[in-house]
């Protein structure tokens, strides 16, 4: 196997790596201090499109994680960026929320419900009927179907609760049409990141706590994946439940700081 280049830049999953139930993981403080310290470019990852940037940010400084906004990459900017390269200054239908909608807007999208380009999928707490029978219909009618995250389910303090994923299953089952997904493991969600931070995979690593996401989105975007088990992937037994394996294995974050 072919000696890896010394890592430069570094991309980090948000929850379950850096935070766990709205807890920092121990080492997590630390890693992002040495990060910002050592002035090597990095992002934190989010599949959730909720929030804007600014939004994660200060919420990660509230328990204590000093991550600037422009260090945060979301699938809600991940999806704008894609929109904007391929269909500039179009218009599209939106389920979700703020962090989706902002990121259309700075991007020069206009957001109807009147024959739009686009219907745009994304989280949301209160997905309404009345909007899924409107996307049906507007992608029956030609839109094009996007949605920013394939996550089925979310957590919550309750329990489980259904997500983008299992939105868009319905849709798809009422119009035949399946979404394009961008966020993680769509190894696009993490070449936009590195080309925000002007990165090369080959230098790049992605830190992630899910086998079939942050470590398949990483692995097929040709950088070196590290999997802590502080997240969904906790055991060697859930690591060989798939074909392909991650770079290395941590136990958490705190273990990678004297690799910055």
């Amino acid at each position: 196997m072919a000696e890896r280049k010394p890592i430069e830049s570094w991309l980090t999953d948000m929850d379950g790596v850096l935070m766990h139930e709205g807890i920092p993981v121990p080492g997590a403080d630390a890693f992002i201090k040495k990060l910002r310290d050592s002035s090597q470019p990095f992002l934190v990852l989010t599949n959730n499109s909720i929030y804007t940037a600014r939004d994660l940010h200060a919420r990660l400084n509230r328990i204590g994680l000093d991550v600037p906004a422009e260090n945060i990459w979301t699938s809600a900017l991940a999806t704008a960026k894609f929109l904007d390269d391929q269909h500039p200054g179009g218009s599209a239908y939106v389920i979700g929320e703020a962090g989706l909608t902002t990121a259309l807007h700075e991007v020069g999208y206009v957001l109807t419900d009147t024959e739009p380009d686009f219907v745009i999928l994304g989280e949301t707490r209160t997905y309404s009927f009345e909007a899924m029978t409107k996307a049906v219909r507007l992608i029956n009618d030609g839109a094009r179907f996007i949605a920013t995250n394939p996550d089925e389910t979310g957590p919550s303090a309750e329990g489980a609760l259904p997500a983008t994923g299992a939105v868009a299953a319905l849709i798809t089952a009422a119009t035949g049409k399946k979404p394009y997904f961008i966020g993680k493991p769509n190894p696009l969600m993490m070449r936009t990141a590195l080309n925000t931070i002007g990165a090369h995979s080959e230098t790049s690593a992605m830190i992630g706590d899910r086998m079939d996401t942050d470590i398949l989105a990483g692995l097929e975007a040709g950088m070196e994946t590290f999997l802590v088990l502080t997240g969904l992937t906790a055991t060697a037994d859930d690591i060989n439940r798939f074909p392909y394996r991650p770079t290395h294995v941590k136990d958490s974050i705190a273990d990678l700081v004297d690799l910055v």
